[in-house]
């Protein structure tokens, strides 16, 4: 099967000069794109000078991740996709135990083992050892509860379903991502991933975390300040709830999930960090606008059971469950 990595990158030339050596080096046969989200830095000309082999998708402006890689896939006909953030290092015969399942037809959509770049024996914050939300659509993985991230001891060395897959290194082959229609655009960035996975399991795909592979992810690659990426964060979990849970279930998951955000909003308060109380009312104030809108995107299929836990904030919080291997 052929298999093409894409790389989103924006601004990230000092990145692209620290991480696409090995990617070129650890994928020597496999084409790559650089997909380029009208960087004010000097990127293109970096790729253009350094790496003539390495292809480049232009974008005339910052459009976000969603929309980005819908564009650029379009242009790019192959079996599998390798979707992979600028920040993160590959390692030796990263991509073969995935594509080993792809070509069995074993799974639709995977990603490896992600690990913390600086600080290599922990997993990374953003996928771990494979993505799981619970009932009402806080994400959790294998190796990270909320901000406690676990030591990488072998403990999820085990290749298994999960519900939902990184952005950060993201495998998906061209019939699914096609069928799918690709990420919802209006996400932007933060979550889309999630609605992506949720859609496809939705309708019978296989979504798995391979560990035989492994990289390393620094995170925050995208330079996107920590009160945006709070706003998306809290934006766009509500508005995958929207989306995808059953009709009959979903007005009692919103009111238990808006409560949760009142508490946040005065968690945040009483910390003193009021611009992150205001991002989150920011948030669901888009949230109520957009409502509507996302509500006509459901689709049929979504009565499937999607929560690992009932609550990964009273698992968390009350019972003192910090681990996955906890559950």
């Amino acid at each position: 099967m052929k298999l093409s990595i894409v790389i989103l990158n924006w601004n990230g030339r000092l990145l692209l000069k620290k991480f696409l050596p090995k990617i070129i080096l650890y994928t020597p046969k496999t084409p790559i794109y650089v997909v380029d989200n009208s960087s004010k830095d000097d990127s293109i000309e970096f790729i253009k000078k350094e790496y003539k082999n390495v292809r480049i998708i232009k974008l005339p402006k910052n459009t976000g991740y969603a929309k980005a890689y819908n564009y650029a896939l379009k242009k790019i006909h192959s079996d599998v996709y390798c979707l992979i953030n600028n920040d993160v290092m590959v390692t030796k015969n990263w991509t073969s135990p995935i594509m080993s399942y792809f070509e069995k037809r074993k799974v639709d959509i995977a990603q490896p083992l992600i690990l913390d770049f600086n600080n290599k024996k922990r997993f990374e914050y953003a996928g771990a050892g494979g993505g799981y939300i619970d009932k009402f659509g806080y994400p959790f993985c294998r190796g990270r509860i909320f901000n406690k991230i676990e030591y990488n001891k072998g403990q999820y060395n085990n290749s298994v379903n999960i519900f939902w897959a990184s952005g950060a290194c993201m495998f998906v082959n061209q019939k699914s991502w096609l069928s799918l229609g690709g990420f919802d655009e209006d996400f932007f960035m933060h979550q889309e991933e999630i609605d992506f996975c949720w859609r496809a399991k939705n309708i019978n795909k296989v979504v798995m975390c391979i560990s035989k592979s492994k990289v390393y992810h620094i995170g925050s690659g995208s330079n996107l300040s920590s009160h945006d990426k709070i706003y998306f964060n809290h934006r766009n979990s509500l508005l995958t709830l929207v989306k995808n849970i059953n009709r009959k279930n979903l007005p009692f998951v919103l009111v238990v999930r808006t409560f949760f955000e009142l508490i946040s909003i005065f968690f945040y308060l009483f910390k003193g960090k009021t611009i992150r109380s205001l991002m989150i009312i920011k948030s669901y104030f888009n949230f109520v606008l957009l409502f509507s809108k996302f509500y006509r995107k459901r689709q049929n299929g979504s009565s499937i059971k999607y929560y690992k836990r009932v609550s990964i904030v009273f698992d968390y919080f009350i019972l003192n469950k910090n681990k996955f291997s906890d559950f």
